[in-house]
């Protein structure tokens, strides 16, 4: 790499911000440390903060540029550290969805501009890398629910700000008074069609009442031998095969008044089973004729969630196309940290700081999934190297969230399924790569 050749550092989806316990920010020395370093560094360096650095649609109370002094006030040694940090090397930064008011408003540049970060309010930038270029967006533009068609104006609103602005804030304001302040953690539930099951799993974990909770577990843990029970009793009760009931009633009573507990455990399971069965066989096969009218009419045809992978193949080729130049096509948004060819080309997400929670469905039974909390902090490093364009992952090192935040029942049914998420692997673009790319089906 020449002398003269900058080096790229991208870090996107901080979500600084919000209402009441949104202010929290659980990686904050981390995203410090990573300044500090960048303080520090003798390369020739340039970050870009690629869009939702901070939360301005969950700052629901005030509005306009008060949002920035807001955020000035609360999170002094982060602006402190961007000055000192910028005084060094270039900061850049895009604005997201969750802070397109920050495309709004111009007294945004200028207030950044006193801690050495430039404001581009524009959707997209580029940047030389090599003989090539990089494009950045933060890649709301290809998600239908937060498209913001006339960028720029403070009161355009897609379907994504009501969710936040409603729920994300929402929670915010109503975490702490939960048994565990755990409700501030909606902002982490991708995709968002899983928001459902991930209430009642904290309820069901954090909330219900402990004595509650434990004497459903075990009937919950054996439903499915309870359905397969209610099931040979029916043909007990038929006269159909009454080998397997009495086999078991009798294997049990081996064991006394133990046993005797356990078949009358059984007995009640399979009574409700038995209930369980007789009402959701039909209400399973109604609800299935319910869901194929209605996509036969396609009324629910736009959820909440994103295509996570498409569209955004489909925005790099056809930057590609236009910009035969680009190596790297390099977005945040779905908060995964992937990397994919296109067109012999590289398409970068860049992640997110804020906690990730990974869904562990029961083994058996019908107990609530656990979502268990990691993170995955990264900061994408593209440079211009011997052999091309190269995009490297650097980890963050964070601890893991605090045990505290798994209940007893939690962490045994997950015992070996911790998650582990990896970064990609480093990946280049050869400077061989041919300039003509085949033109976007019509």
């Amino acid at each position: 790499m020449a002398d003269d050749e900058v080096v790229h550092y991208v870090i996107s989806d901080l979500h600084i911000g919000g209402d009441e316990q949104l202010e929290h920010v659980e990686f904050l020395d981390e995203l410090l440390a990573f300044l500090k370093r960048l303080e520090n560094t003798n390369e020739n360096a340039e970050l870009v903060i690629n869009g939702d650095a901070f939360g301005l649609w969950e700052l629901t109370r005030i509005e306009g540029i008060e949002k920035f002094d807001a955020l000035e006030e609360t999170y002094p040694e982060l602006f402190e550290q961007f000055h000192a940090t910028g005084e060094n090397i270039p900061i850049t930064m895009l604005p997201g969805n969750h802070d397109h008011e920050l495309a709004a408003y111009d007294e945004y540049v200028e207030r950044f501009a006193e801690y050495n970060v430039n404001l581009v309010q524009d959707e997209s930038i580029t940047r030389p890398v090599g003989d090539q270029t990089i494009h950045f967006e933060h890649g709301h533009q290809h998600d239908p629910n937060n498209r913001i068609e006339d960028w720029g104006n403070p009161h355009t609103t897609p379907l994504g700000y009501f969710y936040n602005t409603h729920v994300t804030s929402r929670a915010g304001q109503l975490s702490e008074r939960g048994r565990y302040n755990w409700l501030k953690d909606v902002q982490a539930v991708t995709p968002t069609e899983w928001m459902p099951i991930w209430l009642l799993s904290k309820y069901f974990y954090r909330e219900m009442n402990l004595l509650l909770r434990y004497a459903l577990v075990p009937f919950l843990l054996l439903f499915n031998i309870s359905a397969i029970l209610a099931i040979l009793a029916g043909l007990d009760l038929t006269g159909i095969w009454s080998m397997p009931v009495d086999q078991t009633e009798a294997f049990l009573g081996q064991f006394g008044l133990a046993g005797t507990a356990v078949w009358f455990l059984l007995v009640i399971n399979v009574a409700v089973a038995g209930l369980l069965l007789l009402v959701g066989i039909p209400l399973y096969f109604l609800k299935r004729d319910v869901k194929k009218t209605i996509d036969r009419f396609g009324i629910f045809e736009t959820d909440l969630t994103v295509d996570a992978e498409a569209s955004y193949e489909e925005a790099a080729h056809e930057v590609f196309v236009e910009r035969p130049e680009t190596a790297i096509f390099c977005y945040g948004h779905t908060h995964r940290p992937t990397v994919r060819e296109v067109d012999g080309r590289l398409l970068v997400n860049t992640g997110t700081w804020l906690k990730r929670l990974h869904r562990r469905d029961g083994i058996i039974g019908l107990l609530p999934p656990v979502f268990y909390p990691s993170y995955q902090l990264c900061a994408v490093r593209i440079a211009a190297e011997s052999e091309g364009v190269a995009v490297e992952y650097e980890a963050i090192e964070k601890p893991s969230p605090s045990p505290e935040e798994l209940t007893l029942t939690e962490r045994f049914l997950t015992l070996g399924r911790k998650p582990n998420p990896e970064l990609p692997d480093r990946a280049v673009v050869e400077d061989e790569v041919a300039v003509s790319i085949p033109e976007a089906a019509e």
